[in-house]
């Protein structure tokens, strides 16, 4: 009631408007009609008193007229042709009130005959054009705004996803489904529910142009990325925003559901075709089971807490030494997870007591080692942290766990570790070869799994782009030629847990990470996902490679054998031998380097421990060996 007695005095105070403006356009055009008859008749002068007159007495008339013929009953924003009629009818009112007024004022016929036919005119001009011009202005601006709400869409891909996407979209509301595109010969020239296939998907930019399409939407979800580098591809060339649907891994095993609609992200590009893992072998190596993880705030650690806690472990320890990070995973794993026995605890792997007190507080079966310093750069100059933590930490958990009877013990590795050339990789090395000799001497089951780059993960190279990106470039590359692997997060917790299940010990298993992947194709990709266009709005600046900074990696060392195992991504290899004693007393001689702070010492210790950390393969130029 409030909300109708409001409105009505503004539109009351609205038609109060139209009304003036049309009498003054009575007047405007009863002058300019008056004084044109002046002209064409040839005489000198109108007496002023004499127009006033004339005028008064035709705005008493022709207002009247207009009122009784209906003129503000509607509002000039729906002005349409019934207003158009009301306009004519008064206008030709207009021309009896025109000869009435003349009449009764005894104007010569003369001017009765050019009165009676310019008045009308005039009065049709300047009452219509202003309403005219009102209604196209308004129409334009719900053009746009219905423009930002409701958005031409497009469909890429005709297949289940697409065809399943269509009600969906209908549904929501806010997109006009305009048609499909797709590959297959036999969808063209055929119809989905009443909409379009219009051909395959290299006509996007096309269609795009000749049917106004403000939306593209990606209904690939089993596309690889090679497939989706195409798309994409397509759809910056059309100049169109594009989004897509989650991927199969993401919508999981309900086809029938789909998440909001997502930007396509670097992940969608970089990652490669979805793995099919063998749930039921993983779950049941880890049900009912006292699962340990280390590092488990990290990108990782926390990735693998989260697939852990789906699989029904007897319980969850997760140990960081961050308190940030092992916040966010206990608020994260207690909020998913309201019925998992979870535990978090705040620690230092290198603190030999904080190893003791947990394993024997918890009694873990199985312990996943995710916790490493990994910053290249960084650890080059830093190597007794690396050391410390990198070597001694995991020295500490893989000995407790064969203390306390761990059944299986997973160490998270690094393809920086095949032929390392700095001191992150190095330390890793010494980790892997560590952890396979202790598993001849231990009941203990010691796995080892190495993979390259992890997208998004904290302290990569991707938030790194995004942030400079961000703040309007340039995005920095070490170097032209540089190529690294990559996986997503996810896709590296669930082969870390297969692994984990394949293994009897003293395995080192290899993800396996596609093709390498050129950072500056990394970086022009991210830069055209944010909108922009490499060069242009964005600059890539080559800064040269960092010490202990290799052209490419590797996953195999040239004296590892290598197998194919159950999984179709996952390879196996097995290291040189190395004498355990000979090892144990480097690692002692270390640990006494670490107490000293003595980084010459534990330089050339790791040296000892890696001796090709010393030497540069000619094919890796430019890489700068490590200092004595």
């Amino acid at each position: 009631m409030t909300e109708r007695v409001g409105r009505r005095p503004a539109l009351l105070n609205l038609r109060a408007l139209v009304v003036v403006h049309d009498l003054v356009m009575i007047a405007v055009a009863w002058c300019a009609a008056r004084l044109g008859t002046l002209w064409l008749l040839g005489e000198d002068s109108i007496g002023w008193q004499q127009l006033a007159l004339e005028v008064n007495l035709v705005l008493l008339a022709q207002g009247f007229l207009q009122w009784r013929a209906g003129l503000y009953r509607g509002v000039w924003r729906f002005a349409s042709l019934p207003d158009l009629a009301n306009l004519l009818r008064s206008s030709l009112l207009g021309a009896v009130a025109c000869a009435a007024v003349l009449l009764v004022l005894d104007s010569p016929v003369e001017l009765i005959v050019i009165m009676v036919w310019s008045f009308p005119a005039l009065l049709l001009l300047l009452l219509g054009v202003p309403r005219l011009t009102y209604r196209v202005f308004k129409d334009m601006r719900l053009e746009v705004h219905r423009r930002r709400v409701t958005q031409r869409t497009l469909i890429l891909g005709a297949g289940r996803s697409g065809r399943l996407l269509l009600p969906e979209l209908k549904r929501r509301g806010g997109f006009d489904v305009v048609g499909f595109l797709d590959d297959s010969r036999r969808l063209r020239n055929t119809e989905i529910e009443g909409v379009p296939v219009l051909g395959s998907i290299d006509r996007l930019p096309r269609v795009v142009r000749e049917a106004a399409i403000d939306l593209v939407v990606i209904a690939i979800p089993s596309a690889t990325n090679q497939q989706m580098q195409r798309v994409v591809e397509i759809c910056e060339r059309a100049e169109v925003e594009f989004k897509t649907l989650p991927t199969l891994k993401e919508l999981g095993t309900s086809f029938t559901r789909f998440d909001d609609l997502k930007p396509v992200a670097i992940d969608d590009l970089l990652g490669r075709d979805p793995v099919s893992l063998d749930w039921n072998l993983i779950r049941s190596g880890l049900a009912g089971k006292r699962v340990l993880v280390t590092g488990g705030g990290g990108s990782i650690g926390a990735e693998l807490c989260r697939q852990i806690a789906r699989l029904d472990p007897a319980g969850l320890v997760v140990l960081d030494n961050s308190e940030y990070n092992l916040y966010r995973v206990d608020y994260r794993l207690r909020s998913e997870f309201r019925d998992l026995a979870v535990e978090t605890i705040l620690g230092d792997v290198c603190d030999s007591a904080t190893v003791t007190n947990v394993m024997e507080r918890s009694r873990p079966q199985v312990v996943f080692h995710a916790a490493a310093y990994k910053h290249l750069p960084m650890l080059q100059n830093q190597v007794r942290e690396a050391f410390r933590n990198n070597v001694l930490g995991t020295r500490r958990v893989a000995d407790a766990a064969s203390e306390y009877g761990v059944e299986t013990f997973v160490l998270i590795s690094t393809d920086k570790a095949v032929n390392p050339s700095n001191v992150m990789g190095a330390t890793k090395r010494v980790a892997e070869l560590y952890c396979q000799h202790l598993n001849r001497e231990s009941r203990t089951r010691y796995i080892t799994v190495r993979f390259g780059n992890v997208l998004n993960s904290t302290g990569s190279v991707v938030p790194l782009f995004n942030e400079q990106i961000r703040r309007g470039g340039p995005v920095t590359v070490t170097h032209p030629e540089i190529t690294r692997y990559f996986m997503t997060i996810a896709e590296a917790g669930q082969l870390i847990l297969q692994a984990g299940v394949l293994g009897e010990g003293g395995e080192v298993f290899v993800l396996d990470m596609g093709e390498p992947v050129r950072i500056s194709y990394l970086a022009e990709q991210l830069i055209r996902l944010a909108g922009k266009e490499p060069g242009r709005d964005i600059e890539i600046v080559y800064t040269g490679l960092r010490p202990g900074e290799k052209l490419f990696e590797e996953l195999f060392h040239e004296h590892e054998s290598y197998a194919n195992t159950a999984h179709e991504k996952i390879f196996l290899t097995r290291s040189t031998d190395v004498d355990l004693n000979w090892m144990i007393d480097r690692l002692q001689q270390a640990e006494l380097a670490v107490r000293q702070y003595d980084s010459a010492g534990l330089r050339r210790i790791l040296l000892e421990l890696v001796p090709e950390l010393g030497k540069v393969p000619q094919k890796q130029r430019n890489v700068v060996p490590l200092a004595g």
